[in-house]
C-alpha cells in the first residue's frame, strides 16, 4: 500500500470517526498529517475505528468466550464462529484471517503515530495521542498473543507468540517473537503509556488509568497456574489494580443500577474504565452483532448461544444474586414450561443488548472497575493474603446483592478447597460472557470442562480440553502463511 492509498484510507476512516468532529484528509501529504496536532489526532481516532471494526472486535469475543464453559451452542451454524466453539479450527478460518488482518492494522496505524511523536519536542496533546497509540498497541498485541499464543506458564521463552511489527513498513514482515518477548512489549508500551496520558478523557479513549488496569491483567496473566503460581508478577497485579481502584475515579455501580450495566452509554457509566463506543443508526450491526447470538430481542438477534448449564447451576446457588438479571429463561405461555431450540433450553444472555434501548447496539466493555477487585484478590491469594483476597471478593458479592452467610469468611470457605478456588469462580461469576472465561481457565492450568448439553457433546474428544491441548491456540491464518515466508505456524 502506497503512500497515497494510506492517506486515502486514513480519510475514510475518518469519516466514521466516533463522535469527533474532524476533517477527512484526503490529498495530504503523509508528512504534514503527522506534523500536526489534528493531524494525528485524525490518525488516532481512524486507530480507534480498526479497534471497533466486526473484524477485530466480533472474532476477539468468540476467540475468548466462545470456547469456554459458561455457553452453549445449540445448533450448527456456517459461520467461522462454529469452529471457535467446537475447537474444530484450521488455517483458513474467516474470524482468525479477519482479526489478524484487522489487528495488523491497527497496529501500523498506531506505529505512524508513536514513530514520529518526539517525547521531547512534541507539544502536550501529542504526547498524549501517542500514550494512546502505545495502548492500543499493547491492547492488540496481547490480544493477539493470547490468540495465537500459548499461555505464559508454558515455556515462554520459547513458545512462539506473534509477529512485533514496531515500523510502519507495510514491506517489513517480521518474524514470530516468543511468547516472553511480546509480553514484555506489552508492559513497555503501556509503562510509557502510563507516563503519557495527564488527562482526563471519556472512558471511550484511552487513560493512564486504563494503561494501569491492562498493566494489572497483563501481570496477572503473568502470574503463573495454580499449582506454580509466580509471586513476584501476582504482587505487580496487585500494584497496578490497587493504583486505579485508588484514583477513585471509578465507582462501582450500586446493586440496582447494576442490573442495567450494559444498557448505559458507556460515558454515563462510572464503571467503565474503557470501552469502544458504538453509536446508534451508525454502529448498531444488528444481525450480525456480537448481542445477536446471544438475545432476541423486537425480533431482531439469532439467539443460538445460551447460558451453560454448569453457568446457572453456579449462578443459581444463591437466588438472591442479581446477576441472574443478566441472564433471561424463555417460557412458553403458561410461564413455567422452558422453551427450547433443537431441544436445548433457551437460556437468552442481555450484556450485548440494549444500550440505550436498541436491541442489538453494545458498545463492548473491555476494562471495568469490577475486574480490578477481581485482579487485586486473585494476586493477593496467589501471594498468601488470603483475607485481603476475600474483602475484594466480598465487596463484589454485597454489590450483587449477597449477604451475611453468603459471604467468605477464612475460616468458612463454603467448601471451596482454596482461596483461590473462591476468587476465579466469583470472577467466573463476575465476568461470564465478556471474553474472559477461555483465558482465565488456561492461564491457570486448568482443563476445560464441557460435559453437558450443547451441539459440542457430539464430539467426545473435544468434552475435555487440557491446558497443553494443541487447539488451545489458533492457527496462523493460511494467507499470512502464503505470503510470509519466516512465519511458523502453530503444531
Amino acid at each position: 500500500m502506497g503512500k497515497n492509498m494510506i492517506v486515502l484510507v486514513i480519510g475514510l476512516v475518518l469519516l466514521q470517526a466516533c463522535n469527533l468532529d474532524l476533517e477527512p484528509y484526503e490529498g495530504l501529504p503523509e508528512s504534514e498529517l503527522i506534523d500536526s496536532d489534528h493531524g494525528i489526532k485524525g490518525i488516532t481516532v481512524g486507530n480507534y475505528n480498526y479497534l471497533k471494526d466486526s473484524y477485530y472486535q466480533r472474532n476477539f469475543h468468540f476467540f475468548g468466550e466462545y470456547g469456554g464453559d459458561n455457553i452453549s451452542l445449540s445448533g450448527t451454524t456456517t459461520d467461522h464462529l462454529f469452529y471457535c466453539y467446537n475447537y474444530q479450527h484450521f488455517p483458513a478460518m474467516s474470524s482468525t484471517t479477519n482479526f489478524w488482518e484487522k489487528a495488523y492494522q491497527l497496529v501500523v496505524g498506531c506505529n505512524k503515530v508513536i514513530l514520529n511523536v518526539n517525547t521531547k519536542t512534541a507539544s502536550a496533546q501529542q504526547r498524549e495521542l501517542k500514550g494512546e497509540n502505545l495502548f492500543l498497541r499493547a491492547l492488540t498485541f496481547f490480544h493477539l498473543c493470547n490468540t495465537f499464543g500459548r499461555p505464559y506458564y508454558q515455556d515462554p521463552e520459547n513458545n512462539l507468540g506473534i509477529p512485533l511489527k514496531l515500523d510502519d513498513n507495510l514491506e517489513n514482515i517480521p518474524h514470530r517473537s516468543s511468547v516472553e518477548e511480546v509480553y514484555q512489549q506489552v508492559i513497555s508500551d503501556l509503562k510509557e503509556a502510563e507516563q503519557l496520558m495527564t488527562s482526563r478523557k471519556p472512558n471511550i479513549y484511552a487513560t493512564k488509568e486504563a494503561a494501569q488496569a491492562l498493566l494489572s491483567r497483563v501481570y496477572l496473566y503473568m502470574s503463573g497456574s495454580i499449582e506454580n503460581p509466580n509471586k513476584e508478577h501476582a504482587l505487580m497485579a496487585v500494584e497496578y489494580a490497587t493504583k486505579v481502584i485508588d484514583s477513585e475515579i471509578f465507582h462501582l455501580l450500586n446493586t440496582e443500577v447494576y442490573k442495567t450495566y450494559f444498557q448505559l452509554a458507556p460515558e454515563e457509566n462510572i464503571e467503565t474504565i474503557f470501552a469502544v463506543k458504538h453509536l446508534p443508526d451508525i454502529d448498531d450491526r444488528g444481525w450480525s452483532s456480537i448481542g445477536s447470538m446471544y438475545n432476541y430481542v423486537n425480533q431482531q438477534g439469532w439467539a443460538e448461544m445460551f447460558a451453560s448449564e454448569p453457568y446457572r447451576e453456579l449462578l443459581g446457588q444463591n437466588v438472591e444474586d442479581v446477576r441472574h438479571s443478566f441472564i433471561e429463561p424463555q417460557y412458553e405461555q403458561d410461564g413455567v414450561t422452558l422453551q427450547k431450540r433443537n431441544g436445548y433450553p433457551k437460556y437468552y444472555i442481555n450484556k450485548f443488548s440494549l444500550q440505550e434501548g436498541y436491541p442489538t447496539l453494545s458498545s463492548p466493555v473491555y476494562i471495568r472497575l469490577a475486574e480490578m477487585y477481581l485482579n487485586r484478590a486473585e494476586g493477593n491469594a496467589r501471594a498468601g493474603h488470603a483475607q485481603a483476597a476475600l474483602d475484594d471478593v466480598n465487596l463484589l458479592r454485597e454489590r450483587a446483592g449477597l449477604s451475611a452467610q453468603q459471604l467468605y469468611t477464612i475460616d468458612d470457605l463454603k467448601g471451596r478447597e482454596s482461596v483461590l478456588e473462591v476468587v476465579l469462580e466469583e470472577r467466573r461469576l463476575e465476568l461470564a460472557f465478556e471474553a474472559h472465561r477461555r483465558w482465565d481457565i488456561f492461564r491457570n492450568g486448568l482443563t476445560l470442562d464441557r460435559r453437558y448439553s450443547g451441539v459440542h457433546e457430539n464430539d467426545f474428544e473435544t468434552l475435555l480440553i487440557s491446558p497443553e491441548h494443541l487447539r488451545v491456540v489458533f492457527f496462523i491464518p493460511e494467507s499470512q502463511m502464503i505470503v510470509q515466508d519466516n512465519l511458523v505456524q502453530n503444531p
